[in-house]
């Protein structure tokens, strides 16, 4: 027997990691994770990759998460927009003047990893629900947190249900499986401003108080397919 954890009701792609992403009506799903996502990075001369931190694999460039970025239905090569939402036409010029860095460019990925943790992101609107109420004063939006699935979760489905499906494989879509690990840990860049959204530390101060700073459902991709808005994300009993 299937038991229904939610609907999807939003889907999110991030056509270059760290800026704006685009909210699709349907996607394919592949090994990889969503087709298209974070398939392009801006990198600097050492190869790391802009991000909100700085590792031995990301480097901190303020700025990017006020821009955006779209594939549509290419996988040729993202359109990067502006802050004001204007499509860039030299995407390598415009970042080496808007990050003050000439050593930056565009990058596709290749033989390192553009995702942070693991490929899929889902968040549900019970959980979303929650930092609303931690956090009164902000303004909370699953854009904050970067899912790539926000699953609306019927009323009265506790906060952090993401939490119970480590270890378990979720089904959508025509034939898609998610075999759910562990959560995200959550930095400051959940706090960040970004288009529509001004700046907000209590976020991750609320998330951080209340969950240790962990925050929805990472996934890899046991069986490729297509997701669409609408399908249901359910579970094996």
């Amino acid at each position: 027997m299937a038991e229904i954890s939610g609907v999807v009701e939003r889907i999110w792609r991030y056509p270059v990691k760290s800026t704006g992403g685009e909210p699709l009506d349907s996607v394919e799903v592949d090994g990889r994770g969503l087709a298209g996502d974070r398939l392009y990075a801006v990198r600097d001369g050492a190869g790391r990759l802009g991000s909100g931190k700085n590792t031995r694999r990301f480097r901190r460039m303020d700025g990017l998460l006020r821009l955006g970025s779209r594939l549509g239905h290419r996988l040729d090569g993202p359109e990067l927009l502006d802050p004001l939402g204007h499509r860039v036409e030299d995407p390598d010029t415009f970042l080496r003047a808007y990050l003050e860095r000439d050593d930056v460019a565009l990058a596709r990925e290749d033989a390192v990893s553009h995702f942070d943790q693991l490929p899929v992101s889902v968040l549900t609107t019970a959980t979303l629900d929650w930092v609303r109420a931690a956090a009164p004063d902000a303004a909370v939006d699953e854009r904050r947190f970067r899912p790539n699935l926000l699953v609306r979760t019927p009323p009265g489905t506790p906060p952090f249900v993401e939490d119970t499906w480590f270890g378990r494989e979720g089904r959508a879509g025509d034939g898609v499986r998610l075999a759910f690990v562990r959560s995200s840990e959550r930095c400051a860049m959940a706090g960040l401003a970004q288009p529509g959204l001004p700046h907000a530390p209590g976020i991750l101060r609320a998330v951080t108080q209340g969950h240790e700073g962990r925050l929805d459902a990472l996934a890899t991709v046991a069986r490729p397919g297509r997701l669409r808005v609408g399908d249901t994300l359910a579970f094996t009993t």
